[in-house]
Order: structure tokens, then C-alpha cells, then sequence
């Protein structure tokens, strides 16, 4: 039987669009230790672009620890839970390619998401934040690589 993991993901731009960034990590839900966190810098972009590349860049670390978990992403971006949860129609045609990717890494698989307020999501808004302020992509896998 597959574990579940937890992803936290983020995303911000200074400016909209401005220099923007992707913040994820991955949690061991029964312990809460966080077993990877990395940051997607996107270069200018929106918010909402910032947010999709941060929650991909979760999925997909998500899925190198374990290709069959069970994955519940957390995030503060209400049009990206809605619309990954199907209850929103995504219109833009940038959030189109990026929703099509985000599902085609999901498909087939047992993925949920959940909305949290802002101050639930610090160490993903921390990622996106570094790797904005450094103008640079970065992972750390915290616990050497192990699950």
C-alpha cells in the first residue's frame, strides 16, 4: 500500500507580473518532518503562474520520493485549489497549459486538495520567497533522500 504525503505549495510575484517564484514542500504526514522543500524561480510572471509552478514543482518532487502515494496539496491560492478540484473553469490561456500540465502529472492518481489561510502555508511562502530573493531554483531533500 502507497503512503500519503502532504505537499505545501506557494507562489508570489513582486509586482504582477514581476519577478515571481514557486515555493513548495513535501511532508511526512504522520511525523510533520518536511522531506523536501524547493523553490521554482519563473522569472517575470504572475502571481497565479508563480502559484501553479510552485504546486507542480511540490507534485512532482512529491511523486520522486514515492510514484504511487497518496498526495493532499495545501495551499492558500483559492483560484488554484478550485480549479485543480474542478469546481472552477480555468479561462486564462496561460492557466490553461499550466492546469493541463498539473493534470496530466496527477492523472490516475489519488490526489486531494485543500485551501488554508495564508498563515498556514509560511514554509512554502518562505521557498517561493528565497528562491525570488536569490533569482534561483533550489532543492533540498532534508532527510538525505530517505522517505
Amino acid at each position: 500500500m502507497s503512503r500519503r504525503l502532504i505537499v505545501e505549495a506557494d507562489g508570489g510575484s513582486r509586482g504582477n507580473p514581476g519577478i515571481a517564484a514557486g515555493g513548495a514542500v513535501v511532508i511526512h504526514p504522520e511525523s510533520g518532518l518536511v522531506l523536501t522543500e524547493l523553490g521554482v524561480y519563473v522569472g517575470i510572471a504572475t502571481n497565479n503562474v508563480a502559484e501553479y509552478r510552485g504546486m507542480i514543482a511540490g507534485l512532482g518532487a512529491a511523486y520522486e520520493r514515492d510514484p504511487e502515494a497518496s498526495v493532499h496539496v495545501r495551499m492558500d491560492s483559492k483560484l488554484v485549489v478550485e480549479q485543480m478540484s474542478g469546481r472552477w473553469k480555468v479561462k486564462h490561456p496561460d492557466m490553461q497549459v499550466l492546469a493541463r500540465e498539473a493534470m496530466t502529472l496527477i492523472a490516475g492518481r489519488d490526489v486531494t486538495f485543500e485551501w488554508v489561510p495564508r498563515s498556514s502555508n509560511s514554509r512554502a511562502d518562505a521557498a517561493a520567497n528565497e528562491s525570488m530573493d536569490s533569482r534561483q531554483s533550489f532543492r533540498r531533500d532534508l532527510d538525505g533522500g530517505r522517505a
